[in-house]
């Protein structure tokens, strides 16, 4: 696995997805070790959790929000944070038999639950892919920016691998605008959800798991904030789709020519 690079105030070219959060982690190299201890030894737990949060709507969302990005019928895509292959099976359905999709992530263990076949797991990190630039036309990430050390250095690594006109989509969960909507929905992933966990899931930590998911989401840059990192990685035609106030699919396109980036 590369490493991910330093994080810090003495480093002004980070952009870290939230602040360090101490309940679980001290140091950027605390956080790895967290990520990969927590990912790897809930793997096999993550799917049947999520089907049962997202009340069986998560596939149809992933897909019609892949399908709005631009992902077609033959393309070559790169899935950033592949996990356990949520995203990646929806972007299947669309590329079809002509395409093909790499995914990469580092965890070992949530890679391991991936059955898709024809799909090439690659272990990496999303700020720096190992790929070769501009050998993809659409790279998608799905609710994984918030585990990544840097969104800068992801956005940029998006921008190199892609094509010129490649096409990148990120979804992610959003804290909503409102207090009493926030509030409702800190209750139900804090409290909720991890009941749920320890009554569904089968590790003894899985509950920990969406504790911290909730937390990541509490602690998250806004979405001015992404937006405007992906127009500093070069990207042009930068937006932002958002669903119940919660759900978001950032969306950019890579310049034809060097120009026309925004």
């Amino acid at each position: 696995m590369t490493p991910s690079p330093s994080v810090g105030p003495g480093n002004p070219d980070i952009l870290p997805p939230h602040a360090p959060l101490p309940l679980y982690y001290k140091t950027e190299a605390e956080h790895q070790a967290f990520l990969l201890r927590i990912f790897d030894s809930t793997a096999a737990d993550y799917d049947r959790i999520e089907s049962v949060l997202a009340f069986g709507t998560g596939p149809s969302y992933r897909r019609a929000a892949l399908q709005q990005a631009g992902l077609s019928a033959g393309m070559q895509v790169l899935d950033v944070g592949i996990g356990t292959g949520l995203v990646a099976r929806e972007a299947l359905k669309l590329i079809g038999s002509m395409g093909h999709l790499v995914g990469v992530d580092p965890s070992a263990g949530m890679m391991s639950q991936v059955k898709l076949p024809g799909v090439e797991l690659v272990r990496g990190v999303a700020e720096a892919l190992p790929r070769p630039d501009a050998s993809c036309d659409f790279v998608s990430m799905g609710y994984a920016m918030r585990h990544i050390s840097d969104v800068a250095a992801a956005f940029g690594e998006f921008h190199r691998v892609l094509r010129p006109g490649g096409r990148v989509a990120v979804l992610e969960i959003t804290k909503p605008e409102g207090r009493v909507a926030t509030a409702l929905l800190k209750g139900y992933m804090r409290a909720v959800v991890p009941l749920i966990a320890r009554v569904v899931g089968r590790q003894r930590n899985t509950s920990e798991l969406w504790r911290y998911y909730w937390d990541t989401i509490e602690a998250c840059i806004p979405p001015e904030r992404v937006m405007q990192a992906l127009a500093t990685a070069g990207f042009c035609d930068v937006r932002r789709h958002a669903s119940l106030g919660v759900f978001s699919s950032y969306t950019a396109t890579k310049p034809e020519h060097p120009a026309e980036a925004s």
